[in-house]
């Protein structure tokens, strides 16, 4: 499943002369500081940083030196407070630099902190989750509307909003798509699920390796089962034989495999199917056999 991308715009689109309403101050020339009066923003959200890439990325400071600028602001103190680029500042002191350049920008406190949260949303290896806790903090902290923030982040309003659903989401769901195991598509289809149902979506989903598609499709059935959906013969007490049957079916049908057994000791077999076509290659497959 693909990794979330980063959601595109840089800081100077978004704290930038865009008519947005931050106080901040165009920037000045870009100039070299004492790396040593550079000091990291105490209100970074951003807290681990990975040591390989910090080295991989000191030696490339070695060989290059430091291609894009890191952005601060001037503290009471004299030193230099960073808005952006910390990481490449962890990097070039493993390089033993002992300047930096830089960018000085004017900015408040409280700007400072929204900049240092919208940064940390924009890096490239965050999963979905991390983001819409990026995002509920900026809300939170920033006193920001979704509005505001959908263009501070540089995302329409929807797909904010769609963020900020995964964190409605139960922990289990949440989990998985922190560790890669759903796609965004797959928790927004989970979400539409009803909130009883999700974990149960969520088990068929990694279970059975569905598809966005085929997630959306459950959820669709469960949604004309008045949100209720058959139980497989995994999730009810039936006798082991079942469970075995199961798995010899699913063998010849990527589709979903339900047993319902009556009271009387009899039951019936369900297949899923999405269209005509997947009835047709269900016919091929059993020709196989």
């Amino acid at each position: 499943m693909k990794s979330p991308k980063g959601l595109g715009r840089g800081l100077d689109a978004i704290f930038g002369t865009e008519g947005l309403d931050l106080k901040a101050k165009p920037m000045s020339e870009m100039t070299e500081i004492e790396i040593g009066k550079i000091i990291p923003n105490p209100t970074q959200p951003r807290k681990e940083f990975d040591e390989e890439a910090l080295d991989e990325l000191a030696d490339s400071i070695r060989q290059l030196g430091v291609i894009q600028p890191v952005t601060v602001r001037k503290a009471e103190d004299g030193r230099y407070i960073i808005i952006s680029g910390e990481r490449r500042w962890r990097a070039a002191q493993r390089a033993d630099l002992k300047t930096l350049p830089v960018y000085i920008r004017e900015v408040d406190d409280e700007d400072l902190h929204a900049m240092a949260l919208v940064e940390n949303i924009q890096r490239q290896d965050l999963n979905a989750i991390e983001i819409a806790l990026g995002m509920q903090r900026l809300l939170d902290e920033c006193h920001l509307t979704q509005d505001a923030l959908s263009e501070k982040v540089g995302k329409k309003r929807s797909s904010v909003a769609n963020y900020l659903r995964l964190l409605k989401l139960p922990d289990e769901v949440q989990l998985a798509l922190k560790e890669g195991l759903l796609s965004m598509g797959h928790a927004k289809a989970i979400a539409g699920a009803p909130a009883s149902e999700q974990l149960r979506v969520l088990k068929r989903c990694l279970k059975k390796g569905l598809s966005v598609r085929q997630t959306e499709e459950l959820v669709r059935t469960l949604a004309e089962a008045g949100g209720k959906a058959p139980r497989t013969a995994d999730e009810e007490e039936y006798p082991e034989s079942y469970s075995r049957l199961v798995e010899r079916l699913e063998q010849l049908f990527t589709s979903e495999i339900a047993i319902k057994r009556t009271k009387n000791g009899g039951g019936r077999i369900t297949i899923d199917f999405a269209d005509d076509a997947e009835v047709e290659r269900i016919i091929e497959r059993l020709k196989e056999r």
